[in-house]
């Protein structure tokens, strides 16, 4: 039992150690890439508007708005924070994401990129990571929410702790697959604002589109589940009841990674292109 007990420590340490030279690695290949897009994106006033228009929005449905405000609901719950984070970070992420490619497009510097010491997967995970550490940025300051509603509430510490948290982590797995289609849609074109429509467009498909397709009457007899699993809402609001669903984790890393290689496919394609025409 010992033995047991010490063979799975060693193991899970193992697993720990390779995780942190995997991530230190990674991080000493893009940290360039990664510090240059948030210099680049922090000394634009674009960048600042951005998240404080998201902030802002946020905190007037949330607080002032009738319909949506917690204090017209008169429960002590971050629910409808969570119900409206997503359409919000559907317009964000790709305001942060427009222009991660298209302007190393439009600027000719997308070459001079190709001739440092970096790969192609160097630059797509530097500048997804950059993006994806602005967007967390953003939604740190609603962890005020948090302790707010629960200095408003008449019982307190009465907040659904795990249900909150559970939000968080199911947020932030819903951006890094809204920021990997945003980085992959800038890949496609030179213009900034074509890059910012084809994101939100692809984000509003995969979050809200297969879950609408699935209430189709023709989906009724059965489909209408697997349709609805393969949109981003149903592992969101699953992640959401507070439960960490494994299946839910491979959803959304599934997204990522396939959206992370069709920008490699996308930047070799275009860059292969530039070549031939040189």
């Amino acid at each position: 039992m010992l033995l047991s007990v010490l063979t799975f420590t060693t193991c899970r340490l193992d697993c720990y150690w390779l995780c942190f030279a995997i991530f230190a690695l990674l991080y000493f290949t893009m940290r360039s890439i990664f510090l240059k897009e948030i210099n680049s994106f922090f000394s634009s006033i674009v960048g600042y508007v951005a998240v404080l228009s998201f902030l802002v929005f946020c905190g007037l449905f949330f607080w002032i708005i009738p319909g949506s405000s917690i204090l017209d609901y008169g429960y002590a719950t971050l629910d409808k924070y969570f119900e409206l984070a997503p359409w919000f970070l559907m317009l964000l992420i790709p305001a942060i994401t427009m222009r991660s490619f298209a302007d190393e497009f439009k600027a000719g510097t997308i070459e001079w990129l190709s001739t440092k010491p970096l790969g192609d997967t160097d630059i797509i995970l530097g500048k997804y990571f950059a993006a994806l550490a602005l967007v967390v940025f953003a939604i740190l300051p609603t962890l005020v929410y948090v302790i707010t509603i629960d200095s408003l509430s008449a019982i307190k510490d009465n907040l659904d702790t795990g249900g909150i948290a559970g939000s968080f982590v199911g947020l932030l797995f819903l951006s890094a697959s809204f920021t990997a289609i945003g980085i992959y849609c800038s890949s496609l074109t030179s213009n900034q604002m074509v890059g910012f429509l084809l994101a939100l467009f692809a984000n509003f498909i995969l979050y809200l589109g297969f879950e609408s397709l699935s209430q189709l009457p023709v989906f009724a007899a059965g489909l209408d589940y697997y349709l609805s699993m393969i949109g981003m809402s149903f592992h969101y609001t699953s992640i959401s009841r507070g439960i960490i669903d494994s299946r839910d984790v491979i959803y959304f890393l599934s997204i990522i990674t396939l959206f992370i290689a069709l920008t490699r496919i996308s930047l070799h394609r275009r860059t292969w292109d530039t070549a031939k025409q040189d």
